[in-house]
Protein backbone atom coordinates (compact mmCIF):
# COMPACT_ATOMS: atom_id res chain seq x y z
CA UNK A 1 0.00 0.00 0.00
CA UNK A 2 1.12 3.48 -1.18
CA UNK A 3 0.92 6.88 0.22
CA UNK A 4 0.94 10.21 -0.92
CA UNK A 5 1.57 13.96 -0.01
CA UNK A 6 2.19 13.88 3.82
CA UNK A 7 4.32 16.56 5.79
CA UNK A 8 7.87 15.70 6.01
CA UNK A 9 9.13 13.29 8.53
CA UNK A 10 12.52 11.76 10.20
CA UNK A 11 12.87 8.56 11.47
CA UNK A 12 12.08 7.44 15.49
CA UNK A 13 15.70 7.98 16.29
CA UNK A 14 15.83 11.25 15.72
CA UNK A 15 12.76 12.63 16.32
CA UNK A 16 13.46 14.41 19.91
CA UNK A 17 15.46 16.63 17.81
CA UNK A 18 13.61 17.26 14.80
CA UNK A 19 10.39 17.96 17.20
CA UNK A 20 12.37 20.72 19.06
CA UNK A 21 13.76 21.92 15.60
CA UNK A 22 10.20 22.70 14.55
CA UNK A 23 9.14 24.12 18.36
CA UNK A 24 12.12 26.75 17.66
CA UNK A 25 11.09 27.73 14.02
CA UNK A 26 7.40 27.64 14.96
CA UNK A 27 8.00 29.88 18.42
CA UNK A 28 10.23 32.01 16.20
CA UNK A 29 7.79 32.83 13.32
CA UNK A 30 5.24 33.61 15.59
CA UNK A 31 7.61 36.06 17.27
CA UNK A 32 8.58 37.57 14.53
CA UNK A 33 4.57 38.21 12.86
CA UNK A 34 3.46 40.27 15.92
CA UNK A 35 0.32 38.37 15.88
CA UNK A 36 -1.02 36.52 19.21
CA UNK A 37 -2.47 32.75 19.56
CA UNK A 38 -5.51 33.87 19.73
CA UNK A 39 -5.68 35.93 16.22
CA UNK A 40 -3.76 32.84 14.66
CA UNK A 41 -6.55 30.42 15.39
CA UNK A 42 -8.78 32.49 13.89
CA UNK A 43 -7.26 33.18 10.99
CA UNK A 44 -6.19 29.30 10.65
CA UNK A 45 -10.76 28.92 11.14
CA UNK A 46 -11.20 31.70 8.30
CA UNK A 47 -9.06 29.15 6.27
CA UNK A 48 -11.49 26.26 6.91
CA UNK A 49 -8.13 24.96 9.63
CA UNK A 50 -9.58 24.13 13.19
CA UNK A 51 -6.85 24.41 16.26
CA UNK A 52 -6.98 25.09 19.55
CA UNK A 53 -5.31 27.90 21.35
CA UNK A 54 -3.79 25.28 23.65
CA UNK A 55 -2.62 23.09 20.56
CA UNK A 56 -0.71 25.93 19.35
CA UNK A 57 1.14 26.51 22.74
CA UNK A 58 1.84 23.01 23.00
CA UNK A 59 3.15 22.76 19.22
CA UNK A 60 5.61 25.77 19.87
CA UNK A 61 6.48 24.68 23.13
CA UNK A 62 7.75 21.42 21.79
CA UNK A 63 5.07 19.33 24.50
CA UNK A 64 3.55 18.24 21.10
CA UNK A 65 3.72 18.33 17.81
CA UNK A 66 1.19 17.71 14.49
CA UNK A 67 0.69 14.34 13.49
CA UNK A 68 -2.91 14.10 12.37
CA UNK A 69 -3.95 15.19 8.84
CA UNK A 70 -5.93 17.83 9.37
CA UNK A 71 -3.08 19.23 12.40
CA UNK A 72 -0.96 18.73 8.90
CA UNK A 73 -2.89 20.68 7.01
CA UNK A 74 -3.01 23.58 9.52
CA UNK A 75 0.33 23.90 9.62
CA UNK A 76 0.73 24.29 5.93
CA UNK A 77 -1.94 26.92 6.53
CA UNK A 78 0.16 28.06 9.30
CA UNK A 79 3.36 29.01 6.88
CA UNK A 80 0.92 31.19 5.22
CA UNK A 81 -0.13 32.99 7.74
CA UNK A 82 3.09 33.44 9.19
CA UNK A 83 4.91 34.78 5.72
CA UNK A 84 7.17 31.58 6.07
CA UNK A 85 8.44 29.87 2.88
CA UNK A 86 6.29 26.49 2.05
CA UNK A 87 7.85 23.71 3.67
CA UNK A 88 9.66 25.82 6.53
CA UNK A 89 7.88 24.22 9.02
CA UNK A 90 6.54 20.90 8.00
CA UNK A 91 10.27 19.76 6.30
CA UNK A 92 10.98 20.36 9.85
CA UNK A 93 8.57 17.61 11.49
CA UNK A 94 9.16 14.46 13.23
CA UNK A 95 7.18 11.21 12.39
CA UNK A 96 3.55 10.63 14.04
CA UNK A 97 3.73 8.10 16.62
CA UNK A 98 2.10 4.59 16.11
CA UNK A 99 -1.37 4.38 17.21
CA UNK A 100 -3.91 2.09 18.52
CA UNK A 101 -3.84 -0.35 21.68
CA UNK A 102 -0.53 -1.81 20.88
CA UNK A 103 1.06 1.68 19.48
CA UNK A 104 2.21 -0.94 16.61
CA UNK A 105 1.55 -1.43 13.27
CA UNK A 106 1.58 -5.49 12.65
CA UNK A 107 2.50 -5.47 9.34
CA UNK A 108 5.94 -4.20 9.94
CA UNK A 109 5.95 -1.44 13.37
CA UNK A 110 6.00 1.70 11.14
CA UNK A 111 3.52 4.55 12.19
CA UNK A 112 0.58 4.65 10.23
CA UNK A 113 0.12 8.52 8.30
CA UNK A 114 -3.72 8.05 8.71
CA UNK A 115 -5.24 7.45 12.20
CA UNK A 116 -6.65 3.91 11.45
CA UNK A 117 -10.11 5.03 12.39
CA UNK A 118 -9.85 7.42 9.15
CA UNK A 119 -8.39 4.46 7.14
CA UNK A 120 -10.02 1.25 8.28
CA UNK A 121 -13.55 2.30 6.90
CA UNK A 122 -12.15 3.34 3.72
CA UNK A 123 -10.40 -0.17 3.27
CA UNK A 124 -13.39 -1.76 4.51
CA UNK A 125 -15.19 -0.60 1.66
CA UNK A 126 -12.81 -1.41 -0.83
CA UNK A 127 -12.64 -4.95 0.50
CA UNK A 128 -9.10 -5.04 2.20
CA UNK A 129 -10.18 -4.16 5.69
CA UNK A 130 -6.58 -6.22 7.03
CA UNK A 131 -4.82 -4.30 4.66
CA UNK A 132 -3.07 -2.36 7.60
CA UNK A 133 -1.90 -5.70 9.34
CA UNK A 134 -1.30 -8.42 6.72
CA UNK A 135 2.13 -8.64 5.39
CA UNK A 136 2.78 -7.01 2.39
CA UNK A 137 3.22 -9.44 -1.04
CA UNK A 138 4.48 -6.41 -3.55
CA UNK A 139 7.88 -5.10 -3.57
CA UNK A 140 7.39 -1.23 -4.98
CA UNK A 141 11.24 -1.80 -6.66
CA UNK A 142 11.00 1.59 -8.53
CA UNK A 143 8.91 4.47 -8.94
CA UNK A 144 8.74 7.58 -11.42
CA UNK A 145 6.70 10.39 -10.80
CA UNK A 146 5.55 13.41 -13.20
CA UNK A 147 4.15 16.51 -10.99
CA UNK A 148 2.81 18.89 -13.80
CA UNK A 149 2.07 22.64 -13.20
CA UNK A 150 -0.54 24.19 -14.76
CA UNK A 151 0.02 28.20 -16.17
CA UNK A 152 -1.83 29.19 -12.77
CA UNK A 153 0.95 27.31 -10.61
CA UNK A 154 -1.74 24.54 -9.32
CA UNK A 155 -1.18 21.10 -10.13
CA UNK A 156 -2.47 19.49 -12.96
CA UNK A 157 -2.15 16.29 -12.67
CA UNK A 158 0.81 13.53 -11.55
CA UNK A 159 1.45 10.75 -13.49
CA UNK A 160 2.92 7.96 -12.18
CA UNK A 161 5.30 4.55 -13.24
CA UNK A 162 5.63 1.82 -11.06
CA UNK A 163 7.32 -1.73 -10.81
CA UNK A 164 6.62 -3.87 -8.79
CA UNK A 165 8.07 -8.09 -7.68
CA UNK A 166 5.80 -10.09 -6.66
CA UNK A 167 7.09 -11.69 -2.95
CA UNK A 168 3.91 -14.71 -3.17
CA UNK A 169 1.71 -16.18 -5.81
CA UNK A 170 -1.64 -14.76 -7.27
CA UNK A 171 -0.56 -11.18 -6.83
CA UNK A 172 -3.05 -9.29 -9.14
CA UNK A 173 -3.60 -5.79 -7.12
CA UNK A 174 -1.78 -2.92 -5.39
CA UNK A 175 -4.21 -0.44 -3.23
CA UNK A 176 -3.26 3.16 -3.54
CA UNK A 177 -3.75 5.46 -0.88
CA UNK A 178 -3.29 9.15 -2.14
CA UNK A 179 -4.06 12.15 0.21
CA UNK A 180 -5.03 15.32 -2.06
CA UNK A 181 -4.33 17.89 1.10
CA UNK A 182 -6.43 21.25 1.13
CA UNK A 183 -7.74 20.37 -1.93
CA UNK A 184 -11.46 20.70 -2.41
CA UNK A 185 -11.50 17.02 -4.39
CA UNK A 186 -9.83 14.23 -4.72
CA UNK A 187 -8.66 13.94 -8.08
CA UNK A 188 -9.97 11.40 -10.70
CA UNK A 189 -7.92 8.00 -11.48
CA UNK A 190 -7.22 7.27 -14.91
CA UNK A 191 -5.20 4.06 -15.29
CA UNK A 192 -2.95 4.17 -18.55
CA UNK A 193 -0.59 0.88 -18.82
CA UNK A 194 -0.92 -2.63 -17.57
CA UNK A 195 -3.73 -1.95 -14.97
CA UNK A 196 -7.47 -0.99 -14.65
CA UNK A 197 -9.46 0.74 -11.25
CA UNK A 198 -11.43 -1.44 -9.60
CA UNK A 199 -12.97 -0.25 -6.11
CA UNK A 200 -12.45 3.19 -5.09
CA UNK A 201 -13.61 4.67 -2.08
CA UNK A 202 -13.44 9.09 -1.23
CA UNK A 203 -13.19 10.73 2.06
CA UNK A 204 -13.93 14.35 1.35
CA UNK A 205 -13.68 15.42 4.98
CA UNK A 206 -9.88 14.62 5.02
CA UNK A 207 -9.38 14.42 0.96
CA UNK A 208 -8.35 10.92 0.95
CA UNK A 209 -8.52 8.85 -1.86
CA UNK A 210 -8.19 4.37 -1.72
CA UNK A 211 -8.73 3.16 -4.71
CA UNK A 212 -7.46 -0.58 -6.64
CA UNK A 213 -5.44 -1.01 -9.27
CA UNK A 214 -5.72 -4.26 -10.97
CA UNK A 215 -3.28 -5.83 -12.88
CA UNK A 216 -3.64 -6.83 -16.11
CA UNK A 217 -2.26 -9.96 -15.22
CA UNK A 218 -1.73 -12.60 -12.29
CA UNK A 219 1.62 -12.58 -11.04
CA UNK A 220 3.89 -15.66 -9.73
CA UNK A 221 6.98 -15.31 -7.10
CA UNK A 222 9.75 -13.65 -8.01
CA UNK A 223 8.16 -11.52 -11.23
CA UNK A 224 7.77 -7.85 -11.89
CA UNK A 225 5.31 -5.78 -13.21
CA UNK A 226 5.13 -2.31 -14.66
CA UNK A 227 1.89 -0.11 -14.11
CA UNK A 228 1.15 3.79 -15.19
CA UNK A 229 -1.37 6.13 -13.93
CA UNK A 230 -2.43 9.37 -14.00
CA UNK A 231 -4.39 11.69 -11.20
CA UNK A 232 -6.11 13.99 -12.64
CA UNK A 233 -7.13 17.18 -11.38
CA UNK A 234 -10.72 19.31 -12.41
CA UNK A 235 -9.41 22.98 -13.45
CA UNK A 236 -8.59 25.55 -14.17
CA UNK A 237 -8.30 27.07 -11.40
CA UNK A 238 -6.19 24.20 -10.01
CA UNK A 239 -5.08 22.68 -6.57
CA UNK A 240 -2.24 25.12 -5.34
CA UNK A 241 -0.64 21.93 -3.72
CA UNK A 242 1.07 24.09 -1.79
CA UNK A 243 4.29 24.45 -4.06
CA UNK A 244 5.62 21.26 -3.58
CA UNK A 245 5.07 17.75 -4.27
CA UNK A 246 6.05 14.74 -2.27
CA UNK A 247 6.16 11.21 -1.45
CA UNK A 248 6.20 9.12 1.81
CA UNK A 249 7.51 5.94 1.80
CA UNK A 250 6.82 3.52 4.83
CA UNK A 251 9.50 0.66 3.71
CA UNK A 252 12.58 1.17 1.52
CA UNK A 253 12.34 2.11 -2.19
CA UNK A 254 15.31 0.97 -4.84
CA UNK A 255 14.78 4.17 -6.97
CA UNK A 256 12.51 6.89 -6.64
CA UNK A 257 12.84 9.77 -9.62
CA UNK A 258 10.68 12.54 -9.00
CA UNK A 259 9.67 14.86 -11.36
CA UNK A 260 8.12 18.67 -11.60
CA UNK A 261 7.28 20.12 -15.05
CA UNK A 262 6.07 24.12 -14.80
CA UNK A 263 4.20 25.73 -17.91
CA UNK A 264 6.19 29.06 -18.40
CA UNK A 265 3.78 31.05 -17.35
CA UNK A 266 4.62 29.50 -13.45
CA UNK A 267 8.29 29.02 -13.52
CA UNK A 268 9.43 29.40 -10.09
CA UNK A 269 12.17 31.14 -9.22
CA UNK A 270 13.47 28.66 -6.97
CA UNK A 271 12.88 24.94 -6.47
CA UNK A 272 14.77 22.50 -4.12
CA UNK A 273 14.75 18.71 -2.95
CA UNK A 274 14.04 17.59 0.44
CA UNK A 275 14.14 14.68 2.14
CA UNK A 276 14.06 13.41 5.56
CA UNK A 277 14.78 10.10 5.99
CA UNK A 278 14.61 7.37 9.00
CA UNK A 279 18.51 6.75 9.06
CA UNK A 280 19.50 10.66 8.39
CA UNK A 281 18.46 14.45 9.46
CA UNK A 282 16.30 16.35 6.92
CA UNK A 283 18.88 17.50 4.12
CA UNK A 284 18.37 19.98 1.28
CA UNK A 285 19.67 20.77 -1.86
CA UNK A 286 19.03 23.02 -4.34
CA UNK A 287 17.58 22.77 -8.25
CA UNK A 288 17.92 24.30 -11.29
CA UNK A 289 15.03 24.46 -14.20
CA UNK A 290 16.12 22.83 -17.35
CA UNK A 291 15.77 23.64 -20.77
CA UNK A 292 12.13 21.82 -20.75
CA UNK A 293 10.98 24.04 -17.83
CA UNK A 294 11.46 21.02 -14.88
CA UNK A 295 13.18 19.76 -12.33
CA UNK A 296 14.18 16.58 -11.27
CA UNK A 297 15.28 14.66 -7.99
CA UNK A 298 16.30 10.90 -7.26
CA UNK A 299 16.61 8.59 -4.38
CA UNK A 300 18.35 5.32 -4.09
CA UNK A 301 17.33 3.07 -1.59
CA UNK A 302 15.54 5.60 0.17
CA UNK A 303 13.40 4.82 2.80
CA UNK A 304 11.09 4.85 5.31
CA UNK A 305 10.63 8.55 5.31
CA UNK A 306 9.43 11.39 2.90
CA UNK A 307 11.52 12.45 -0.38
CA UNK A 308 9.88 15.50 -2.50
CA UNK A 309 10.51 18.71 -4.17
CA UNK A 310 9.29 22.05 -3.23
CA UNK A 311 9.61 25.74 -5.33
CA UNK A 312 8.57 29.29 -4.51
CA UNK A 313 5.08 29.97 -5.55
CA UNK A 314 5.04 32.43 -8.30
CA UNK A 315 4.16 36.21 -7.96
Amino acid sequence: MAQRKQAGRIGPDTGEGARTAFASALRAAIGASGLSLDRIQARLRARGATVSVTALSYWQSGKRQPERAGSLSAVRVLEEILDVPDGALLGLLPPPRPRGASRRDRAGEEPLTFAREILQPLLERVGAPDALDQQHQLKLVGLHDRCDIAADGGQSSVTSRAVFQSNADGQDRWLLVYAQGDATAVPDLVPVRNCRAGRAEVDDDHGLLVAELLFDRVLERGETHLIEYTLVNAGPPYPRCRATHYREFRRPVREYLLEVRFDPAAAPARCWQYANGADEPPARRRLRLDSSGGVHAIALDFGPGIFGIGWDSPA
